[in-house]
């Protein structure tokens, strides 16, 4: 039976684990100085895997919050997959020295085409793409801009480059608890062939349950952030819940 695995989200910015609105830099929350306590949170609560995405690195175009990572990936001691600013392949040698198990290249999969393809060819699996839609277009650099191409085409070119799986956002979604764009997210998943981690938009447990009714058309996982800081979602609930449906075929 297909896994759906759950995600939950740090985003730093200055060393701090935050949350943006819509991907607005001036409109972030800053919820705790200490990111590596966050990440031990995390793990007691049963999270198997953490994302984590250099908001700074994201913007500025190479990561800022190196050792907050390194210290994220030995106080949890779990799997960590981490974006923001990876332009180049010295970029992902440093990350997984630190002990990174996955790195997800974004702007670069619009930018440097070339240089993804390589690292795809390299690292295989280890490679992570992020695709960040708005109105259905990818968005790049720290999505202060947009780009000409559909992610859904974005997701058909990188398929053929190599890659397997894509951590699909919808924009307008993140941040805001409104619910995820379930739709969106399984086109990409059944029309790219990719494994797709949902993210943007999750406010409850009930969103998570209703993506993983689609674990069978390649949608794998989601990503929680917001939701879990403000108390939406209790991680080890929802990884209970989750799991059950999961492993019960209820969903």
């Amino acid at each position: 039976m297909s896994e759906f695995l759950l995600y939950p989200a740090i985003d730093l910015l200055d060393g701090q684990a935050v949350r943006l609105y819509k991907g607005d830099y001036e409109q972030k929350t800053v919820y705790d100085a200490d990111p590596a306590a966050v990440a031990r949170r995390f793990k007691e609560a049963g999270a198997r895997y953490l994302h984590v995405v250099d908001l700074n690195g994201a913007k500025e175009g190479s990561p800022h919050n190196r050792p907050v990572i390194e210290a994220i990936v030995q106080a949890s001691g779990l799997p960590v997959q981490v974006g923001g600013g990876i332009r180049n392949g010295d970029t992902l040698e440093a990350l997984f020295a630190l002990g990174v198990s996955r790195a997800i290249l974004g702007t670069a999969a619009v930018n440097q085409p070339e240089f993804v393809r390589e690292a795809l060819k390299e690292y295989g699996e280890k490679i992570a793409i992020g695709i960040d839609a708005k109105d259905g277009f990818v968005a790049v650099n720290g999505w202060l801009e947009t780009s000409s191409i559909t992610a859904v085409e974005l997701g058909c070119e990188l398929k053929a480059a190599g890659a397997t799986t894509v951590i699909f956002t919808d924009i307008s979604r993140d941040g805001t608890l409104t619910g995820p764009n379930v739709a969106a997210t399984v086109e990409m998943a059944e029309k790219t062939g990719l494994g797709v981690i949902a993210s943007g938009g999750i406010k409850e447990t009930g969103d998570l349950l209703e993506l993983a009714k689609y674990r069978g058309q390649g949608v794998i996982g989601s990503i929680i952030g917001k939701a879990i800081y403000n108390g939406n979602i209790d991680l080890a609930t929802a990884i209970r819940d989750v799991g059950q449906t999961v492993t019960g075929g209820r969903a």
